[in-house]
């Protein structure tokens, strides 16, 4: 069974960024050093002659632009280069924009923080609507998770609006009781969408426009009407084999948690007035928030706040180093984690530490080097292998897709030597043992196919693919 994480859109946990070696921040920058701008361009430059990078990239202090500048192809079928007025798909920075429209009607003496989803939403289970709060939606403790599968993306456009989205969450379990744990949601900021619908009378995209993006005077944001913006970029991924493969199949409608269009110019107004301003939201209003809170911690400590969002094809971060007013963003129309990295490798920069060197993409990396050294230098060599991937996402992933890639190419022995390195390095995940069933069923040896479903719900029984064929093998 395929794991989905096309919608990987995170705020990161904060960190403290320090640098990428994790020496001290409170090292003099090189802001106004003449070396700022080659620096920049020569680390920009490796990524982009590696084929992981196109996009924009922005340096600010205070506000003021210290570095601007675009680099590839907006679209690679009309041979059109990014530019800094290029548009791009900014992922889960949406969050941020519904996060402050909630905080706005707390302002408003129209919600409390407290209050119940079944005050707003109805028909949802007693354990979800009576237990979840305002505050576990806007924080990732709501026991809910995702909302997308792979059925998820057949569906028409029509059924991925906001309301079509709520009744689809009503059908989702909770992963844990509301408020014991967290775990990254972008269900939860869809219901806040709802809910912010629900109290105002208006669509979430017109709250949006008239109490953010208008006041803000976001003149290149664009949060509805995606398929009509001009000058935006189209997103770009690379496969296993190095090919490049476009994401107009799966862009997604703007929505609470992912999928507005804006620029890196816009990107930084709007980030500024979230961290230092207050025409949005009052301080005392912005300290209701357990987020924000957090982040004013490392108001003195040098470290960098990270927003950012991706999915496949795009990738954006904003890094904020609070303590200097110090900005550092990159949007890319390529896949995660390029931007985060190249913002990493920027700050390392700008403290005049050496940037980590950009690498292949793991799952290509492991590809190459699995055909040149085969699997026992993959094992020996994981970790290097593999340095470009979200830090976020499970790395039984990596060998998983790779596996499945061999599948799809007819190449089934090739698929169980990755596999099994990959139940042998990730033994508990049971979702890779699914996976090892499946190429052991279409190779023929249905015992062994039955041996690894069993030991696959063993350390999860929920795995509907795993349990079918296990009743289909008579185990």
């Amino acid at each position: 069974m395929h794991k989905i994480f096309i919608l990987t859109f995170l705020f990161f946990q904060i960190v403290a960024c320090k640098s990428q070696n994790n020496s001290p921040t409170e090292t003099k920058t090189m802001l106004n050093s003449s070396e700022l701008e080659a620096k920049i361009d020569l680390l920009a430059r490796k990524y982009v002659d590696l084929d992981i990078f196109s996009g924009v990239v922005l340096v600010a202090e205070k506000g003021k632009l210290i570095y601007h500048k675009a680099f590839g192809l907006a679209n690679r079928e009309t041979n059109t280069s990014n530019t800094i007025d290029t548009k791009f798909d900014i992922g889960s920075m949406n969050k941020t924009f519904t996060k402050i429209v909630v905080l706005q009607l707390l302002e408003e003496k129209k919600i409390d923080l407290d209050d119940l989803l079944g005050k707003y939403l109805s028909g949802f289970p007693s354990e979800a609507a009576n237990k979840i709060t305002i505050d576990q939606l806007l924080n990732f403790t709501s026991g809910y998770g995702d909302y997308v599968t792979r059925e998820y993306f057949d569906l028409p456009v029509s059924q991925k609006n906001i309301a079509s989205l709520v009744e689809r969450i009503k059908k989702l379990p909770l992963h844990f009781e509301p408020g014991t744990d967290n775990m990254y949601s972008n269900a939860g900021y869809i219901l806040l969408g709802a809910i912010i619908e629900k109290i105002t009378g208006k669509t979430y995209q017109q709250n949006v426009k008239e109490r953010i993006v208008i006041p803000m005077e976001l003149k290149e944001t664009y949060v509805e009407g995606k398929n009509g913006v001009q000058d935006k970029s189209v997103g770009y991924s690379k496969t296993m084999t190095g090919e490049i493969e476009d994401n107009l199949g799966i862009v997604e409608l703007p929505n609470p948690d992912g999928g507005f269009l804006s620029t890196a110019l816009d990107n930084l107004k709007f980030y500024r007035e979230f961290h230092y301003g207050n025409t949005l939201l009052k301080e005392e209003t912005k300290q209701k928030d357990a987020f924000y809170r957090m982040i004013q911690e490392h108001s003195n400590t040098g470290g960098a706040i990270p927003f950012a969002g991706g999915y496949n094809g795009a990738n954006t971060v904003n890094y904020e180093i609070l303590r200097d007013k110090i900005t550092v963003i990159v949007f890319a129309n390529m896949n995660e984690p390029v931007a985060e990295q190249l913002g990493a490798g920027i700050l390392a920069i700008i403290r005049n530490q050496t940037p980590k060197e950009p690498a292949l993409p793991a799952i290509e990396n492991v590809y190459q080097s699995f055909n040149k050294h085969g699997i026992e230098y993959i094992e020996k060599n994981f970790e290097g292998l593999t340095v470009n991937f979200h830090p976020s996402d499970p790395r039984d992933l990596i060998l998983n897709q790779v596996g499945y890639g061999f599948l799809s190419m007819d190449k089934v022995d090739e698929a169980l030597e990755i596999f099994l390195l990959n139940t042998k390095l990730f033994p508990e995940v049971g979702n890779i043992w699914d996976s090892l069933g499946e190429a052991y069923y279409t190779k023929g040896d249905k015992q062994m196919a039955l041996s690894a479903y069993q030991r696959a719900l063993s350390l999860d029984s929920e795995i509907p693919s795993a349990r079918k064929m296990v009743k289909k093998l008579g185990g």
